[in-house]
């Protein structure tokens, strides 16, 4: 038998569109713990693979008993019929979205995971990107998911909101979705099962990743800085995303603690008396308690020149929002540069 350095999850599927696109989208997400093979003949599967594999997925049309002599970690059959014929295997159905048939895959592969799983190194850490203003009504979660949006075109980019309510409706979990309490549950897992509880409960808007905010606004209250922290450490240390956003509300404990974590913190306010006033207080409150430092980092803009925002969350990369944070981001990336040209002259 071939020593294999990596772990194989085989796809059999007769259907042949549906291996194909089911394989473009496995391909497309980073980090998954196996390396895909696929097949559209048993014959060949046979042919092509040996005893070891670490997961195998096959549709119901093509699945034969011998193929447990391939002794899969995880033996998965794809439903097409809705009836469970064999009593030996784990059922998925087939005909959902692709996100959720990865989810389920990870899910019951999770159970039995018991090595380290490859992980992407940078020369850099992730960047953290906050957003909070103590102004309401300012379109903060509109801009931070722009940004997201707009970052995860060229960079690894991950979207977290921590608002008492997040008010795009893409963003909110129904009572069967996983959410940002369930992954803080499991803060304390071992590092790799942790990463493959992340990746069972991540939503995709095209090439951006995000976590469902808490289904109730309530339950951040509740939540310690301590465990804040814990899981934004956790996130670095899987050196996954290359940006997470941080949609920040003043529900949660350890507020400032976290801004100090951002590179750049955006504070978004409007050019009333009223909104000046309570950017003033905020940021005498900072200076008070020692966290003036959070201000160097801080740019304020107003964005009451926007009118109007497109309805649907995938669309927010177009129009006069997004012009505006396009903007901002060749400015990040410029100081960026500039950070790294001044290191390296220094080292």
């Amino acid at each position: 038998m071939k020593n294999k350095a990596y772990k194989v999850m085989v796809l059999c599927d007769p259907e042949e569109e549906y291996a194909q696109m089911m394989s473009e989208y496995l391909k497309k997400r980073k980090n998954l713990p196996w390396k895909l093979h696929t097949y559209t003949d048993v014959e060949e599967l046979f042919k092509g693979e040996q005893e070891g594999v670490e997961m195998l997925v096959v549709a119901e049309s093509a699945f034969c008993q011998s193929m447990q002599s391939l002794s899969p970690k995880r033996l998965i059959v794809l439903n097409e019929s809705g009836i469970m014929k064999w009593e030996d295997v784990i059922y998925v159905d087939k005909y959902q979205e692709a996100g959720e048939v990865l989810k389920q895959l990870l899910g019951f592969y999770m159970e039995v995971a018991d090595v380290q799983l490859p992980m992407m190194r940078r020369d850099r850490k992730t960047v953290f990107i906050g957003t909070y203003t103590p102004v309401r009504r300012c379109m903060q979660t509109s801009f931070a998911v722009t940004m997201s949006m707009l970052l995860a075109k060229e960079h690894s980019t991950l979207y977290l909101n921590f608002e008492h309510y997040a008010g795009i409706g893409e963003l909110l979990p129904d009572m069967q979705t996983q959410d940002l309490a369930d992954l803080l549950y499991f803060l304390n897992a071992q590092k790799d099962k942790f990463r493959l509880r992340l990746q069972t409960m991540l939503k995709h808007e095209g090439s951006l990743a995000f976590i469902p905010p808490m289904k109730s606004g309530q339950n951040l209250l509740s939540i310690t800085e301590g465990e804040w922290l814990g899981l934004l450490q956790k996130i670095e240390e899987m050196e996954e995303y290359e940006y997470v956003v941080l949609d920040l509300g003043e529900s949660m404990q350890g507020l400032f603690e976290i801004l100090r974590l951002c590179k750049r913190i955006y504070t978004l306010t409007k050019d009333d008396r009223t909104a000046q006033g309570k950017l003033r207080q905020y940021e005498q409150v900072l200076g008070l308690y020692g966290y003036g430092d959070i201000l160097d980092r801080t740019k304020r803009l107003s964005l009451s020149h926007i009118r109007s925002l497109p309805e649907e969350m995938g669309l927010l990369t177009k129009g006069d929002l997004a012009e505006v944070v396009k903007g901002l981001l060749e400015d990040l990336e410029a100081d960026e540069g500039k950070e790294e040209n001044e290191w390296s002259m220094g080292n």
